[in-house]
């Protein structure tokens, strides 16, 4: 099982907060809820792959929104942490990171969620992993989540983007037969046009054949989170 925790803040407010710096260093996630507050872009690079500033991301930004502050981020932090506990201990396998207010699930070949060569179908093996997925998401409904299919280099380039959608759609569509919400998920795709790893190599393509998942807190849990830390109208 790998996890990793990270948080990547923007230039401009890395500037503005240097001198705090090496208390968000050593802080953990929860921690850092409270210390960075609103950064953004973090979980759409981690989701996307290279071009974050390329066009046709406004919806998942909007999605994924900003990170929030102050107690009530550290409320959220503490929240989205367990989340992330629960996934590993449900897939393991799964490659699971803390990212600023969400958490990111990447599944590519290696990692729990595997489709044959030119192929859209859940299989066994991936259905195991999805109904330990979609039993964390019903233990905590105040998400949303974001499913994004990748493919690499390999062969057209317009099959590519409709294979990769065709990968997308039916990871959200498992994962709304076990009962949760169609509202709660966005699902988009890139074909292979935003790679995370490098093509030239047979490691990097096998990578870049991915669907990744990010579960973001929804309005309601940054609310709730807002009345319990009184920052609440």
């Amino acid at each position: 099982m790998k996890r990793i925790f990270k948080t990547i803040v923007p230039f401009m407010l890395a500037l503005a907060l240097m001198t705090g710096c090496e208390a968000v260093k050593n802080a953990n996630n929860q921690q850092k809820g409270t210390v960075i507050g609103s950064a953004g872009g973090a979980i759409l690079g981690a989701v996307i792959g290279n071009n974050v500033g390329g066009g046709g991301n406004s919806e998942l930004g909007a999605v994924i929104g900003g990170v929030v502050g102050g107690a009530a981020g550290n409320i959220i932090g503490n929240k989205m942490d367990k989340q992330a506990q629960r996934i590993e201990e449900e897939i393991p396998g799964a490659e699971v990171e803390r990212i600023d207010d969400g958490i990111v699930v990447n599944f590519d070949e290696k990692s729990g969620v595997y489709f044959a060569t030119n192929k859209y179908t859940i299989n066994n093996a991936s259905e195991e992993t999805l109904n330990g997925l979609s039993k964390v998401m019903k233990e905590y409904p105040q998400t949303n989540i974001l499913v994004v299919g990748h493919t690499d280099n390999t062969g057209d380039a317009n099959y590519n983007m409709t294979l990769s959608k065709n990968r997308a759609e039916a990871v959200t569509n498992y994962l709304e037969q076990q009962g949760l919400s169609a509202g709660r998920f966005t699902t988009q795709w890139y074909g292979e046009e935003q790679p995370k790893y490098d093509n030239s190599t047979a490691d990097g393509r096998s990578k870049n054949r991915r669907v990744t998942l990010a579960i973001v807190p929804n309005q309601e849990m940054k609310e709730e989170a807002k009345q319990q830390a009184g920052e609440g109208q």
